[in-house]
């Protein structure tokens, strides 16, 4: 066959890749062995930019007649991608290639196996998720919407995530985080603002974060919003109202320790039925709906999937159910 003239008898791949984040070379190989030995055509390759994170050349690579495309970057990347692929037919395949690697944490996808996450997007199933979408009001009165795949937020997350040092995350990783957690935390002060659930009443409540989930891990193993499934068509909250630094002691315990091991075992799910009947200020409380709409008495700022975006004043929340295909393991790995 000649090598310049399209291959239109066998599908093709694209790979959508953040050349800050990846080894071009490696990538290469690892993707070409992987179409080859599942009997792919030669991949198409595209690369982002500041001006372009991913969306318009993913449109570019669908035009081109990509039948799957890899994303290969940090969160960002992917969330351009998958925003892209939003209501497609083309399914999106994972090489994580950043920090958070949240989606592939949260689907149980191998973060350091390059040769394996190749193969899955060749040789996997799709896997049909549910993508989150956050319309908001910023302070001049204009709207906007924003995708997201695993969480967005408002408040001390968004403040941790602009203020967490590109230099110290590229060194250690996801454990910047904390320390740009440890510098906000003694400026942190809660704000009010006002909620309502699909077919509830409104409710005003003075939180530091307010937390919309699709899916609920986090890097370090910690488990934010251990009941949410990203394909229940379902948006999950987690409203923190933490008093003090005991407070965010006692976040942290719940989010390592009892959302954590505890919930792995009959024994620690009685401990946690117990500890929910004592009295006292709750830190966290979790809830579930189809959509919500959130009011604030003051400007916050808001992230989404870990980028903080600006600042806004009203946010309404919810999710679109399936409308996102991505490759996994044809058998899910169980523990």
């Amino acid at each position: 066959m000649n090598p310049l003239r399209p291959d239109h008898s066998r599908p093709r791949a694209a790979v959508v890749y953040n050349p800050v984040k990846v080894k071009l070379s490696e990538l290469k190989a690892a993707i070409n062995t992987a179409a080859e030995n599942e009997g792919w055509a030669r991949t198409l390759w595209y690369e982002t930019s500041e001006a372009d994170p991913g969306g318009g050349i993913t449109r570019t690579a669908l035009a081109d007649g990509a039948s799957l495309i890899f994303a290969a970057g940090g969160d960002g990347t992917v969330r351009a991608v998958a925003d892209a692929l939003r209501g497609a037919e083309v399914p999106l395949a994972l090489i994580p290639s950043g920090t958070g690697n949240l989606l592939a944490r949260n689907l149980s996808l191998p973060l350091s196996d390059l040769d394996t996450a190749a193969h899955i997007g060749f040789a996997g199933r799709s896997r049909p998720i549910d993508m989150g979408i956050m319309n908001v009001i910023d302070e001049q009165g204009r709207g906007s919407e924003h995708s997201f795949l695993v969480m967005a937020g408002i408040g001390l997350d968004a403040t941790v995530m602009a203020n967490t040092n590109p230099a110290l995350k590229k060194a250690v990783g996801w454990l910047a985080y904390v320390d740009a957690g440890m510098r906000a935390l003694p400026n942190a002060h809660p704000f009010r603002l006002r909620y309502q659930l699909a077919g509830r009443s409104e409710h005003s409540v003075s939180v530091s974060t307010i937390l919309f989930g699709n899916c609920g891990s986090l890097p370090g193993g910690l488990e934010l919003m251990p009941d949410a499934a990203i394909d229940d068509g379902q948006l999950d909250l987690a409203v923190l109202q933490p008093a003090g630094l005991f407070g965010w002691l006692k976040v942290w315990r719940k989010l390592r320790w009892e959302n954590g091991s505890l919930r792995k075992s009959r024994i620690g799910q009685r401990i946690i039925t117990v500890t929910r009947g004592r009295k006292g200020t709750k830190t966290i409380s979790y809830l579930r709906t189809a959509e919500v709409n959130v009011r604030l008495d003051e400007p916050q700022s808001f992230e989404i999937d870990g980028d903080e975006l600006g600042r806004i004043v009203s946010a309404r929340v919810g999710t679109e159910p399936s409308t996102l295909l991505v490759r996994v393991p044809l058998v899910e790995l169980t523990s």
